[in-house]
């Protein structure tokens, strides 16, 4: 009797790098995420998206979510057979939650910043934050590829 073996799952592929509070370490945590979303193959669309989605979340934690003394880290989470990426930029401000914006309100033209959030509310399938103890926050995205022809 023959039996065909069952394929093994495809397991997640998973990133975690501790990154400078500083500019620097924001663009560094960009191009890891597309070096390694290229390395695990990730639909081109979805590399795309997790580069600006990772560009804002580490631009806001490196802007708002700053200590002294302490980095940041990013965490990706990607599931293959899914085309599913989960990205977490962790920062040691968990006193200051970064707010969802409102639906229908852009923000004002003079002001110089106020966009990311709504870049990644478009970017991003979905988003929010966690609590990241003793005194840290994560700010969660997931982002999901289109169905390959």
């Amino acid at each position: 009797m023959n039996q065909v073996a069952p394929l093994a799952p495809v397991p997640a592929r998973t990133f975690s790098q501790l990154l400078s509070s500083t500019r620097r370490g924001a663009r560094l945590a960009r191009l890891l995420t597309v070096t390694e979303l290229h390395a695990w193959d990730a639909a081109p669309d979805l590399t795309e998206r997790a580069e600006l989605v990772v560009g804002e979340l580490a631009a806001n934690a490196v802007l708002h979510g700053r200590a002294n003394g302490r980095d940041f880290r990013l965490g990706l989470v990607f599931d293959p057979p899914r085309g599913r990426l989960r990205v977490d930029v962790t920062d040691a401000r968990g006193d200051r939650h970064p707010r969802p914006p409102e639906t229908g309100t852009a923000p004002d033209a003079l002001c110089p910043g106020g966009r990311g959030l709504l870049l990644v509310a478009a970017l991003a399938d979905h988003w929010d934050t966690v609590p990241y103890p003793p005194s840290g926050k994560t700010v969660r995205a997931f982002l999901i590829a289109p169905r390959r022809a």
